[in-house]
């Protein structure tokens, strides 16, 4: 199927369901007359109707529910899958700063002759395609066809509040009462989507889509929010570990808080790479103790 069919496609499913041209054109973010254009230009190419149009109402022909039932399935598949793959390539980032920072600058002294640039960036970028020597992500996020080395330990997600927040409010005892909490949201750069908190009990594993009045795309605003008691926040533990010392937050469903293979860099495989690029990788390459 060529993008033009796919997009027709899609069009004409949005158009049954909405039973309106103009709310599909609002959920598709396209004008209602590009959305009509798309709609006939497939009922051109399949040489039949299938929507039955009025003043008043728009709905699928025999033809028409004929092809829902046959397409909207996929359609939901894909997009089931399209928001499985982005909430793994687009786990709340933070944690990078601290695998970098600590042999950063040995690495820079001991190669003074190697320039190094690092671009932070929350979204999912096509490294091959912006010409990036390697990424960073977490192990579950890594295609097959990269070359993957870990560049730090496993990382572990952490729930936390201020005292001043469970001052005013109770403590959740499970990930589901999180619903009646302020909880401060994360939008994935990727996908423009909120990104649902996850947990894992017992082999359980489970999200939970949590509600507050802040919104943000990044982890240390988030925290910042956190420690001034605006609601509550999910971040990396070891970036939350020194508030969690010295009171200024507070852990919260400790027992459900899943751990995530560490970050990696990644590149694509290559047969001779360049010295620079190597010892990089070995600077960085994580040791356990």
């Amino acid at each position: 199927m060529s993008r033009d069919e796919f997009s027709e496609m899609r069009a004409f499913l949005e158009v049954a369901r909405e039973r309106s041209f103009t709310r599909a054109a609002a959920k598709l973010g396209v004008t209602r007359s590009a959305l009509s254009h798309t709609v006939r230009a497939l009922e051109e190419r399949l040489g039949i109707r299938l929507l039955s149009r009025t003043t008043r109402d728009v709905a699928p022909t025999a033809a028409g529910e004929r092809l829902v039932e046959c397409i909207e399935p996929h359609f939901e598949s894909i997009a089931a899958e399209i928001s499985a793959i982005g909430a793994l390539r687009d786990k709340p980032a933070g944690h990078i700063r601290i695998v970098f920072r600590p042999r950063l600058p040995a690495f820079l002294r001991d190669y003074p002759d190697i320039k190094v640039e690092l671009i932070a960036d929350n979204g999912f970028t096509n490294i091959v395609e912006r010409q990036f020597d390697a990424g960073v992500r977490l192990g579950e996020a890594i295609a097959r066809d990269m070359v993957a080395v870990r560049i730090g330990p496993d990382v572990r997600y952490a729930v936390v509040g201020s005292p001043d927040y469970f001052g005013r409010h109770s403590t959740p005892s499970s990930p589901q009462e999180l619903t009646n909490h302020k909880c401060i949201n994360l939008r994935l750069p990727t996908l423009g989507a909120i990104y649902a908190w996850e947990f894992n009990k017992d082999a359980h594993e489970f999200s939970v889509r949590v509600d507050g009045q802040l919104t943000l795309n990044n982890i240390e605003p988030a925290l910042d929010a956190a420690l001034d008691g605006i609601g509550l926040a999910y971040a990396p533990k070891d970036l939350v570990q020194p508030y969690l010392e010295s009171g200024q937050l507070q852990e919260v469903l400790a027992d459900w808080c899943p751990t995530f293979q560490g970050y990696h860099l990644y590149y694509p495989s290559r047969r001779n790479p360049s010295p620079a690029f190597s010892a990089f990788v070995e600077a960085f390459r994580y040791r356990s103790k």
